[in-house]
């Protein structure tokens, strides 16, 4: 959380044109990106009920447990909290922030960047393209490195057919970690060459909202997503989709909670859900 409200701060400071975060491994990246969601499930269904609790019956709750109660101004400040964790979420998740996949040519290194493609779209985080890292030199090798640059000679394309439709670049093993401007700027020159890393990617995003005479349809993106992967479950004016160890809770628009579901498929890589007005 601390890690989110200070990306929050550097932010809404107006210092910087841009901000990069060099995030951890997948899985704590998609722990930590997951938080502020999270969080909202758990102030939208408990918080209220809690703090009434404590109000009520606070002096009881304090003599029987032997140890105070938390005061109102500590469910306020929780509920600051929430509200700053709130706004880090649509800043991430809106249209002037994305995410750039870096992954070195290693056959088990792509599996988990094509589960962390699938992962952060249903999380409605947007993929802007990726970074093949560390690919062996080919002139020159000698009998040790021969042997990397053969195995790695497939995964590019593999990377190709993976990410198809994102834009990628490939950066080639160094002879030293590139620290300092100077030799950022160079990587720079080598990876991006005249393209602007910078640019902001045009698209409607992992999440959107078709109409139609029949009806509105929830579109989702969950590449490489097969439908035995999927669960879907809906309540009231949420949508709950599970992949694999991992649930999104997804708040329908007010347009949609008169609505029904009527259906729903997994087609070219996006789950894709339908409600009717009415329907049973």
């Amino acid at each position: 959380m601390l890690a989110l409200l200070e990306l929050r701060a550097r932010a809404l400071s107006g210092e910087w044109d841009v901000i990069v975060v060099d995030c951890a491994p997948t899985a704590e990246t998609l722990r930590l990106l997951a938080l502020p969601e999270a969080l909202g499930w758990y102030m939208e269904r408990i918080f209220p009920v809690e703090r009434k609790i404590v109000k009520a019956l606070g002096p009881m709750l304090s003599k029987a447990a032997k140890m105070p109660m938390p005061e109102d101004s500590v469910f306020g400040a929780i509920e600051r909290l929430h509200a700053e964790l709130d706004e880090v979420h649509g800043l991430l998740t809106g249209p002037d922030a994305s995410v750039r996949i870096v992954l070195t040519p290693e056959s088990v290194v792509l599996a988990e960047a094509r589960r962390s493609y699938t992962m952060l779209s249903l999380f409605g985080y947007r993929v802007d393209g990726v970074v093949v890292n560390r690919i062996f030199p080919t002139e020159d090798a000698d009998e040790w490195r021969a042997g990397w640059v053969a195995s790695q000679t497939e995964i590019p394309g593999r990377v190709s057919e993976s990410f198809a439709g994102l834009p990628q670049w490939r950066s080639v093993y160094r002879t030293g970690e590139p620290v300092g401007v100077d030799a950022l700027c160079e990587l720079a020159r080598e990876v991006y060459g005249e393209a602007d890393p910078l640019e902001v990617v045009d698209g409607v995003g992992p999440f959107r909202i078709t109409r139609d005479p029949a009806g509105a349809v929830v579109h989702t993106a969950l590449p490489y997503v097969t439908r035995d992967e999927v669960g879907l479950a809906g309540h009231g004016d949420e949508l709950v989709v599970s992949v694999a160890s991992y649930r999104r809770l997804l708040t329908l628009p007010p347009g949609l909670s008169r609505h029904q579901i009527t259906g729903a498929r997994v087609v070219g890589g996006e789950l894709r859900v339908r409600f009717k007005e009415g329907a049973s």
